[in-house]
């Protein structure tokens, strides 16, 4: 693993962090590799059952390293963006934007804890989670615009479902700082927090004391709502209730209810998680 990120697991929670604090976690491709390899990995971990990530120092992270700037434009047209412009193979992204949708493929929810700042690259990390908790300090913004640059980590299609069209263009329009209590308000995020990594922490605890298989088919679901017809969204809910309804873990569910303790439920198998 890379020094870039640092991830501990505990009690089926993964703290992943962003670790350049000197550069304000700025995005180099060791990053880009670092967190695609971290995606990778805990992708695959059937012990972790929620994620939050985070930055180390002062900010969540600050964009693209500006050393990157002349990296790209000493690449050959074909290969310049974050990371190689192909798409990897076997997936829709290329490396930059992997960087950030491994994130929303994460088969377990993923809590970004945001304090600081997160522009431009760093931005479109956070909205590949599932929920951000901010600080009410905190500045985001849509910053490609800045330097003559368009979202190219997947944030356009992310920001359009989480602010709604009109929104999103105003935002990547404009490159303007969105603080705390508007993040809020807007929906770039969920809510404020004055440590928003321990906050972070506490629901990924909880989440990670709930069933694993119902949380997994709940993010599925989810992810899929605006993905899908209203027709295949109800078929997607009926095969998930199906496979759910007197499995393992959802009998001890109602059993530990009943019995009034703390259930132990069993986690994925190594071969449930490949297929997810």
């Amino acid at each position: 693993m890379s020094d870039r990120v640092s991830v501990e697991v505990s009690g089926g929670v993964a703290d992943v962090r962003l670790n350049r604090p000197d550069k304000m976690n700025a995005l180099d491709r060791a990053m880009f590799d670092a967190l695609v390899e971290t995606g990778d990995q805990l992708r695959l971990d059937p012990t972790v059952r929620a994620v939050v990530l985070s930055g180390e120092g002062r900010a969540f992270c600050a964009g693209l390293d500006f050393g990157g700037f002349q990296a790209m434009a000493d690449e050959p047209a074909p290969e310049r963006g974050r990371g190689a412009s192909p798409a990897l193979e076997g997936r829709i992204t290329h490396q930059g934007q992997q960087a950030a949708w491994t994130w929303a493929e994460m088969p377990v929810p993923v809590i970004a804890a945001i304090h600081g700042v997160a522009l431009g690259g760093g931005i479109q990390i956070a909205l590949a989670a599932d929920i951000r908790i901010i600080a009410p300090d905190a500045r985001m913004s849509v910053l490609e615009i800045r330097w003559g640059l368009t979202p190219d980590m997947t944030g356009t299609q992310t920001l359009v479902e989480l602010v709604g069209l009109d929104r999103a263009k105003e935002l990547t329009f404009s490159g303007r700082m969105v603080e705390g209590p508007e993040a809020v308000e807007i929906g770039l995020a969920t809510r404020l927090a004055d440590d928003p990594r321990a906050a972070a922490l506490e629901l990924a605890t909880d989440i990670a004391s709930k069933s694993p298989d119902a949380m997994r088919a709940a993010k599925r679901l989810l992810a899929n709502a605006r993905r899908l017809s209203v027709a295949d969204g109800f078929l997607a809910e009926r095969d998930e209730i199906g496979a759910l309804i007197g499995s393992a873990n959802q009998t001890e569910a109602v059993a530990a209810y009943f019995e009034k303790r703390d259930p132990l439920f069993a986690d994925p198998a190594e071969s449930d998680q490949q297929a997810g």
